[in-house]
């Protein structure tokens, strides 16, 4: 998900699912490369054990045969069955043996019901997967949003059963049931792998070839599935590249099948593949021990030839080692909060609102306007990884009551204190500032970046680790982008990621140099480059439409952010 610039940085973004370090130029366009491979973000697999306490009341049901199923709650309401444990025979007090396995997905808010069968005698001979649960007795519901449990240094939840009864005026109390959560081993599984080749056969015409190695999962019908990729090595035919990191979950298994592939990179995209190779994990560590190379082949270019060429290049393993990893969620359990910020645009551009037609006008009816639906949403997901919900909210582009155009103020209106409650708070706040300030200009970002930056790099000095994200919501182009690029190379080094929500039909190529998405390098007006890639842009317009949401384009890549940053700060990871 993440990307940073450092080898350490690189390791740890690879290892959270990135696709490596965005540093513009030939790394860069060969990291776009790797994306338009079809990179998928893999996910974290957790183990949910259940149990439960008291279940029946024994004056109406003297003993039960409880079975526990997990569902998880579409935003229509439709329950969508995750999976079951076992029945167990006779006990009010189950504690269930069987792991549910739930996909995490950061970007997701994801709701999770718990619903628990008595099964009936008739029926315990039959496989567990295909009960018919409308003929059996429920004996209680409970439901939780994943992050509740996640975010609990024991990773556990205790939550009441209910059921509802009398045409759902009320609920009866039946029972407690406990939900504990863990990651599954491969999420902390890492490999690092240091490759190197010899012998590569030039590809450019005036100059040696320009290599990088990009590394796939092979799937069962031969698809492959980029999982990580090396930097680019300038001119150089016997390139020995940085670690890069595989997951074990990533790659399914240690004899699962990868593809590693050598390309020469080329500024136009088109980059020639060099040679290739197929090992498993498995393999790479035997070769690694060998210490032999293996031959790259060249796959057969039609089905009259098809025989792989063999070529005199080889590839060698010159480090594996495999570790156990501190994972993002174990940072969360242990305690680190994210911290959500926002700031809103209230220039002139976004149109008068009073009139219906403006980005800002508040509707009657409630329907939320671009502004509120891009805060509600990223508040929704992120406000369950901070205990107190006291969030930062400024205003930028806007002239206050007999006041000068202020580029940061307070929304709450207050002169030293930005903070409000909760994500009504913010709502609150920016109604309230809609009455009080007249919309002006121009579009700066950089001084909202700095007042965030200033808050995040207090945080170093407190015990409590804190990460921080900026919510930027604006409708314009920037017209201090220099400024702005100074702010972000600064805040590069603190625990800041940056999320940026484009609303209305402004041209905002401006904001996907920010984003560095296809490599573009961050750089000071002093020449000082970016530590790691802390910014995500997303129009509104172009995800509307689409499958994915807003908030899960922009929150896609903050995991990795997040561990990027940790890296770079060598905070509690072991050797």
């Amino acid at each position: 998900m993440g990307n940073c610039f450092s080898e350490e940085g690189h390791a740890a973004a690879t290892a959270a699912g990135g696709a490596g370090p965005r540093t513009g130029g030939a790394d860069g366009s060969a990291d776009h490369f790797f994306k338009s491979r079809g990179l998928r973000s893999p996910f974290t697999q957790i183990e949910l054990s259940l149990s439960a306490s008291n279940l029946c009341d024994p004056d109406v049901i003297p003993k039960c045969d409880p079975l526990a199923v997990v569902y998880a709650k579409q935003k229509d309401g439709k329950l969508e069955e995750i999976g079951r444990t076992e029945v167990i025979l006779s006990t009010v007090n189950p504690a269930w043996i069987g792991k549910v396995i739930i996909n995490y997905e950061f970007e997701v808010l994801q709701h999770l019901v718990f619903q628990v069968y008595d099964i009936d005698p008739q029926f315990h001979n039959v496989p567990e997967k295909v009960l018919k649960l409308e003929e059996q007795q429920l004996l209680g519901e409970a439901s939780c949003f994943l992050p509740e449990v996640i975010t609990k240094p024991t990773r556990s939840l205790m939550l009441n059963l209910d059921l509802k009864e009398n045409n759902e005026t009320h609920l009866r109390k039946l029972g407690k049931l406990s939900v504990h959560a863990e990651e599954c081993l491969g999420s902390k599984t890492i490999s690092e792998i240091v490759f190197r080749c010899s012998e590569l056969e030039n590809k450019d015409l005036f100059s040696k070839s320009d290599p990088f190695l990009l590394i796939s999962r092979i799937e069962e019908n031969g698809t492959l599935i980029p999982i990580c990729k090396t930097e680019v090595k300038k001119n150089d035919r016997n390139p020995m590249w940085r670690s890069v990191i595989v997951n074990l979950q990533q790659v399914i298994s240690q004899e699962n099948p990868l593809a590693i592939e050598c390309f020469n990179f080329n500024s136009h995209g088109k980059h020639d593949l060099v040679g290739k190779v197929v090992k498993s994990l498995a393999e790479l560590e035997k070769l690694h021990q060998s210490q032999n190379g293996e031959n790259l082949l060249l796959p057969a270019v039609s089905d009259n030839d098809n025989q792989d060429k063999v070529l005199k290049s080889q590839i060698f393993v010159e480090r594996f080692h495999q570790r156990q990893s501190k994972t993002f969620l174990d940072y969360i359990s242990d305690g680190c909060e994210l911290n959500l910020m926002v700031a809103i645009d209230f220039t002139a551009s976004n149109g008068n609102p009073r009139l219906p037609d403006s980005l800002h006008y508040i509707d009657p009816s409630g329907r939320p306007n671009a502004y509120q639906r891009a805060i509600l949403d990223a508040g929704e997901v992120l406000q369950h990884y901070n205990e107190y919900r006291r969030f930062p909210a400024w205003g930028f582009g806007a002239r206050p009551i007999d006041g000068p155009v202020s580029h940061c103020f307070n929304l709450n209106g207050s002169t030293y204190q930005p903070e409000v409650e909760g994500i009504q708070g913010i709502m609150s706040a920016y109604i309230s500032a809609l009455r009080n300030v007249s919309l002006a200009g121009p579009t700066l970002f950089g001084h909202v970046i700095n007042a965030a930056a200033l808050i995040a790099g207090q945080s170093l000095n407190n015990s409590r680790q804190k990460y921080f994200v900026l919510l930027i919501v604006t409708d314009g182009v920037i017209t201090d982008l220099q400024e702005t690029k100074d702010a972000l190379v600064k805040a590069s080094d603190l625990p800041l990621s940056i999320l940026i929500v484009g609303v209305g039909g402004a041209d905002f190529k401006e904001m996907e140099i920010l984003d560095a998405e296809k490599g573009e390098r961050i750089e000071s007006s002093t020449g000082r480059v970016a530590s790691r890639d802390i910014v995500q842009f997303v129009a509104m317009r172009d995800v509307l439409s689409g499958e994915v949401s807003v908030i899960q384009s922009l929150l896609a890549e903050l995991p990795g952010q997040f561990m990027s940053y940790i890296k770079s700060r060598d905070i509690d990871e072991p050797n």
